[in-house]
């Protein structure tokens, strides 16, 4: 190969480009929490698992007991500082531990038993990891002299969960249950952040022990670099300034690194348009005028077209995943590319970064605006640069040409986007919003305004149905003083709806919206554009019939159930449900059958083929 070819710079290569400014202070030792010394106590494993718990700060654990966990009971029964919240199933303490985390930014914590317990927590899990949820998932495993002899209700959930979590452990040895615990909430909670499993043995529970605090942390090899490098912070400012057509591409990294804040002094400083991923809706406020909306499958005309035409793209805690870029070699073909994210593997993963800079991005930022400013104040008012009224102007044209809007149905059928868009003018901003998987999912996140970070919670990367209720459940729990909307399907409702029931007997006054087409919304929206209108088992119910029935299922578990089927019956079933707050309201909105999610670009196509509306392609001027 010759010295002049280019070569694309593999996760390792950059890596070496993160070593920390001169100046940086180095890594501390890991925080274990804000809890007093304790001095060293004679107690079980099962107590020093609990001790633990309060001592990393723990004040909530959504579970379900079990043999093998069930010493870790019978302590907890004894803690003041640790609510243990009965579930109706696993999954569902694992997506309340992701609503808890996502609302808050601290770690979620859930427990199950050995086995079954333990693979149900496998879901919610996987989607923690894709998402970047900060959780701890605790499990008992069958007594460490019978694990591999395929004992009663024994399972490898150390080996399942391998791919899908950051770290995790198995404890046999009850001295180390507290060390797993303090690294375990550590590890979850800095870096990229994300799932952790400890898995404990019955017999290190039963087993006596001594407890302290601290324990001693031993995490070899884990430095998480925050601190970017100066170097690539001067080059990413020296490239804003000579690009003509730059558009920031920001993602749920900005929502977990809480740099909202900071994101927004940066958009304000450069006047450059803004594309706000699934995953980070609300870092920017919809009501800025340079805040183009969701980019890629289903984002807006004005998102995604600005990146194909963009001559640089700011990429800030983002991945370039597939839903965004559409057919990955024709996504954005003229853009240089600066990628900032605190994961060297996601830098020049899936497109090959101009500029990578590695370190946390809330420390990217303030670091590229200081050296903006400088840059700018040096330049003098006379240099080129900096100016991107033109490329402003032109897309934000867009965005008033192409809105997101819907067609009312000539028999006055409920719209969905009507029911989710007055859900959230009645709200306002400061209500949280958690969807499933699917179409609501989609139109929730174009119809709802979103003006704050972690007001938009939704199963992004993995995509799991029966997300919503008990997401929903986690967030209340761990804001009760905020309206939360489960805004779900009908479909995805009927996965995990047996939480209402956890929501009842705990207090935990959540609103159900179910947008309500009686199909599977989004897979028959596919049949009707790619499969000839052949809807193969995405029917979920008889026409004209009722199962189940929303309302009456409600009033079963003791929630306030309400139905509209009407637009004039909107607006009077949403304050109702705003008026409820001593128990759940589920209100089952009936809405038009057919109704699709648009924009949209065709799985697998270029984004240049979006479509504004079925068969209406924008038709844009032949560039000079």
């Amino acid at each position: 190969m010759s010295e002049t070819t280019k070569q694309a710079p593999s996760p390792a290569d950059v890596a070496q480009l993160a070593r920390p400014k001169p100046n940086a202070e180095p890594p501390s030792a890991p925080s274990v929490g804000t809890a007093p010394v304790v001095p060293a106590v004679e107690v079980t494993g099962a107590q020093a698992l609990v001790l633990a718990l309060e001592a990393v700060g723990a004040d909530t654990v959504f579970g379900i007991p079990g043999g093998a966990i069930l010493p870790a009971y019978d302590p907890m029964l004894d803690s003041n500082k640790v609510r243990h919240i009965l579930v109706r199933h696993e999954q569902g303490a694992g997506h309340a531990a992701e609503g808890y985390a996502s609302a808050t930014g601290k770690v979620g914590v859930c427990m199950a038993t050995s086995g079954p317990g333990a693979t149900n927590l496998v879901t919610p899990i996987a989607d923690a990891h894709m998402d970047s949820v900060p959780i701890v998932a605790i499990t008992g495993q069958v007594s460490s002299a019978a694990i591999g002899t395929d004992a009663f209700q024994e399972a490898d959930i150390r080996g399942i969960t391998m791919p899908i979590t950051k770290h995790n452990y198995l404890v046999t040895d009850p001295a180390k249950i507290a060390q797993a615990i303090a690294e375990a909430f550590h590890v979850a909670s800095t870096g990229r952040p994300g799932p952790v499993l400890v898995d404990i043995s019955k017999d290190a529970l039963q087993a006596t022990t001594t407890f302290s605090w601290p324990p001693q942390i031993d995490l070899p090899g884990y430095r998480p670099v925050t601190r970017p490098h100066s170097k690539q912070i001067r080059e990413a400012s020296r490239l804003i300034a000579a690009a003509r057509r730059p558009v920031f591409y920001v993602g749920g990294g900005i929502v977990r690194a809480r740099a909202s804040e900071k994101l927004r002094e940066l958009v304000e400083l450069t006047q450059i348009p803004v594309t706000t991923t699934l995953m980070a809706r609300g870092t920017v406020p919809d009501s800025n005028p340079l805040n183009l909306g969701m980019p890629g499958m289903h984002g807006t005309v004005a998102a995604v077209t600005s990146l194909q035409k963009s001559d640089l793209i700011i990429t800030l805690g983002a991945r370039f995943d597939d839903r965004v870029t559409g057919q990955l070699s024709t996504f954005a073909p003229n853009a240089k590319v600066i990628h900032a994210d605190i994961d060297p593997a996601e830098i020049s993963k899936n497109r090959v970064a101009d500029v990578p800079i590695v370190g946390d991005v809330g420390e990217v930022i303030g670091d590229l605006i200081e050296q903006i400013r400088a840059d700018q104040a040096n330049a003098g008012p006379e240099a080129a640069g900096w100016d991107f009224t033109d490329w402003r102007e032109q897309v934000i044209g867009w965005k008033q040409t192409f809105p997101l809007g819907w067609t009312d149905t000539a028999d006055g059928t409920l719209s969905p986007q009507y029911v989710i868009q007055r859900i959230g003018e009645l709200t306002g901003p400061e209500g949280t919003y958690v969807a499933g998987v699917g179409q609501h999912q989609m139109w929730a996140a174009q119809f709802v305004q979103y003006e704050r970070p972690n007001a938009w919670l939704n199963s992004g990367g993995l995509g799991t149905m029966g997300y919503a209720v008990p997401a929903a459940m986690g967030a209340k729990v761990a804001e009760p003083e905020r309206t939360v909307w489960a805004i779900d399907g009908d479909g995805c409702f009927q996965m995990t709806n047996q939480e209402l029931a956890t929501c009842v007997i705990n207090n935990i006054p959540i609103k159900v919206a179910i947008i309500n087409n009686s199909s599977l919304g989004m897979v028959r929206q596919w049949q009707t554009l790619f499969y000839n209108e052949r809807y193969s088992n995405t029917d979920l119910q008889p026409m004209q019939q009722r199962v189940p029935d929303f309302v009456k299922l409600a009033d079963a578990y003791g929630c306030l159930g309400l139905r509209a089927e009407t637009p004039e019956e909107v607006d009077a079933v949403i304050r109702q449900a705003l008026e409820t707050n001593d128990r759940p309201v589920v209100i089952d909105f009936v809405v038009h059958r057919d109704a699709m999610v648009w924009p949209m670009v065709p799985a697998g196509v270029s984004n240049d083929k979006i479509l504004a509306a079925r068969d209406e392609a924008p038709v844009w001027e032949r560039e000079e």
